[in-house]
């Protein structure tokens, strides 16, 4: 049956490079319905032709201002709309930031994000941003933000403080996407990424499973960043994390390995991407991590906090990489 699913035609999302594979959702909806063996054995392959597959990146993602978003995104317990005991704070000190990073750093990261809770930062607001990245970067870390919305002279303020990445979530698919949110549209989001390429800005850009899509869904999520004329650089898997008094706190769980799925379906249609195990990971058991991994899984985040969600700390993290042989990405 033909899908109704398509990617939003964007200046940087379509179409790609002559030399890149095209995906349509049919073809990547026929990945998810491969055997799960032949499935995995198939990401495998592919993450083996590009990475070596027993090293995975370590990131640490620190909110520096946390809350009081006035967005309506349904998941996230950040929203200014929602009673989920998150506070509203103000942007935090750079010497806090710095301390951090450098916590960070002493523990293995060689990756350092730091997430910002607005629609769309003003000026002054990036230009504070900016020392952060700046200074964290001189640390020898790679930097990644994520601050909302961004026009064009902002990407290019951020570019000139050193960013190496800058992170914007498509979520879900475009025809799934406004059951979820209301203040943004997708061509929003696209607009932002195209403003971070045109910069010079590497792109960090992903989505969320549990949302209540269908598989469908989230192939359809999967081609939209397939299908940009350079796939990001860095792909962020979420597991839903389901907040007390979000719209989505009642979500039914996703089976653990239709997550697995995702990963691996993700690996193989984004080969060169670092396909990040993302939020969602503290209610993971570390089988369904390990499946992760052979999947193609190869970049975390460790630390205590998530933004304001749960994550594995480091010493759980430490014992599975012992007990899978795998070691971590150096700078």
């Amino acid at each position: 049956m033909e899908s109704q699913i398509t990617w939003v035609e964007n200046k940087k999302t379509a179409p790609p490079a002559v030399d890149q594979q095209r995906w349509s959702v049919e073809a990547i909806e026929a990945l998810f319905a491969l055997p799960f063996n032949d499935l995995i054995f198939k990401a495998q392959q592919v993450h083996r032709e590009h990475f070596d597959a027993n090293t995975v990146q370590l990131s640490t993602l620190l909110s520096i201002k946390t809350g009081g978003c006035p967005e309506d995104c349904g998941y996230c317990p950040q929203s200014a709309k929602y009673n989920t005991g998150v506070e509203a704070e103000k942007l935090m000190p750079i010497d806090e930031v710095l301390k951090a990073a450098q916590a960070a750093k002493d523990k293995g990261a060689t990756r350092f994000c730091m997430g910002a809770a607005w629609r769309s930062p003003k000026d002054h607001q990036v230009d504070a941003v900016g020392e952060m990245v700046t200074a964290v970067k001189a640390m020898g870390l790679e930097t990644c933000v994520t601050l909302g919305m961004l026009k064009e002279h902002q990407a290019k303020q951020l570019q000139e403080a050193g960013l190496d990445y800058y992170n914007h979530n498509l979520d879900t698919s475009p025809d799934f996407y406004g059951d979820i949110i209301s203040t943004r549209t997708y061509q929003d989001r696209l607009d932002t990424l195209d403003r971070v390429r045109d910069a010079g800005i590497k792109v960090c850009c992903g989505g969320i499973v549990g949302l209540g899509e269908t598989v469908n869904q989230r192939a359809g999520l999967i081609a939209q960043l397939a299908n940009m004329a350079e796939p990001p650089e860095s792909v962020p898997i979420n597991n839903l994390v389901k907040v007390e008094g979000t719209p989505l706190a009642d979500n039914a769980e996703i089976d653990p390995l239709d997550f697995v799925r995702t990963i691996a379906v993700a690996r193989i249609t984004m080969p060169t991407s670092f396909v990040r195990l993302s939020a969602g990971r503290e209610s993971m058991n570390e089988s369904t991590q390990a499946l992760c991994f052979l999947a193609g899984a190869n970049s975390i985040f460790y630390g205590e906090k998530l933004l304001v969600t749960d994550n594995p700390e480091l010493e759980r993290d430490t014992k599975l990489f012992e007990k899978l042989g795998l070691k971590r990405l150096e700078s």
